[in-house]
């Protein structure tokens, strides 16, 4: 790959554009039960207004739930909507995670909104620490990082008016793990891409990453909906030492029949399974399935979703039924837009800049300072 001239020298300053520092806002539940929350050093509850309304004690949780007038704190029932947490320093204990910053209890109806509220650059820190192992190479977790800094900065901007811009555990979401070491190298990555974002026309745009492309990365408009950037999908030959790079899968026909069914698809016993079109890249953009009961054409993406994206790693596979199973072989782990991890990782091993990480699976965009 020839490397553009903004890519020749590793220092050179980035154009800077202006976004406000404002503090991320992420959606830790979106309807709890009950929420237990600890601080190591102790922490303190407030109102919305930041004022005061109880002091715990280092290391002892304080539990909240919903009550019909307000929320239950500890055994205290106060008559607000919402509380703030905020640690007397560190970080905040959550369902067996540390999250830096403050969190903020709504009650919503019978359940709760969690929201953790904290700086982008801690946050960007918490996605790496979930999407990607910190031992891989520096210029993976930086590539990762502009990847991932960039994507909660086009959400943070689409969701501003929101009680939250992003949901853990969301489809279109991030990983996000919380707190980081100190001597992460993660931390590292983060610091030595500050700011850095990618911007498509002058303006940021939803960075999608996956772990592995299978060989061929896809255009965003063959995947999302939306106003996406017409980035070209590319040959991506750096992955071939993934474990996710080819893949099989055999499940029984009575096992995808209920999958199916538990997705709304009442079809009966399956009978057949037939690809009707792919993508350039090869993924399955059309499936037919036919049943007893009837058929059905579902987007290859659809279908994925039925099986789950955990059972059935990527659209680019083949397909047959064998006696009572159907048998897919496949290439790749996920939606197959954007970054590419384990190629990303391979282009690092191979001596690649994360600056050229970037350009190469989001070719026309602009690396830029976020100040």
């Amino acid at each position: 790959m020839s490397p553009v001239p903004w890519l020749l020298a590793a220092c050179l300053a980035l154009p800077t554009v202006a976004w406000a520092a404002e503090p991320i806002r992420v959606a830790l539940h979106e309807a709890a039960e009950r929420v237990e929350v600890t601080g190591r050093h102790g922490l303190v509850v407030l109102d919305l207004g930041r004022r005061p309304l109880l002091a715990v004690p280092p290391g002892e949780p304080v539990r909240i739930a919903p009550w019909r007038r307000g929320l239950e704190v500890g055994s205290r029932r106060i008559e607000l909507e919402a509380v703030r947490l905020e640690p007397r320093s560190g970080a905040l204990g959550l369902g067996g995670r540390e999250y830096p910053g403050a969190v903020e209890v709504v009650r919503q109806g019978a359940a709760l909104l969690v929201v953790n509220e904290l700086d982008l650059e801690v946050y960007v820190a918490g996605t790496l620490r979930g999407e990607v192992p910190e031992t891989w190479p520096l210029e993976t977790l930086k590539a990762q990082a502009v990847a991932a800094r960039t994507y909660t900065v086009y959400h943070q901007r689409r969701n501003g008016s929101r009680s939250f811009h992003l949901l853990v555990g969301a489809t279109a979401s991030q990983e996000y793990h919380g707190r980081v070491p100190d001597g992460s190298p993660i931390w590292i990555a983060v610091r030595e891409t500050r700011g850095a974002i990618l911007t498509w026309r002058g303006e940021p745009f939803p960075s999608f990453y996956h772990a592995e492309s299978g060989g061929w990365t896809e255009p965003p408009q063959a995947v999302f909906a939306g106003e996406l950037p017409p980035l070209p999908g590319v040959r991506c030959e750096f992955s071939a030492d993934s474990p996710h790079s080819a893949w099989t899968l055999a499940l029984p026909l009575a096992t995808l029949r209920d999958l199916l069914r538990k997705g709304g698809l009442e079809l009966g016993e399956v009978t057949a399974l037939e690809v009707i079109e792919r993508s350039p890249s090869f993924r399955v953009v059309q499936l037919a399935v036919r049943g007893s009961r009837g058929a059905v054409v579902l987007a290859g993406t659809d279908f994925r979703r039925l099986l789950g994206p955990n059972v059935l790693k990527s659209t680019l596979f083949t397909v047959a039924l064998n006696g009572r199973q159907v048998r897919f072989e496949g290439r790749g782990w996920g939606h197959g837009v954007g970054l590419s991890q384990y190629g990303a990782k391979g282009m690092a091993e191979r001596g690649y800049s994360f600056r050229e990480i970037l350009e190469f699976y989001y070719p026309g965009t602009t690396l830029e300072r976020r100040g």
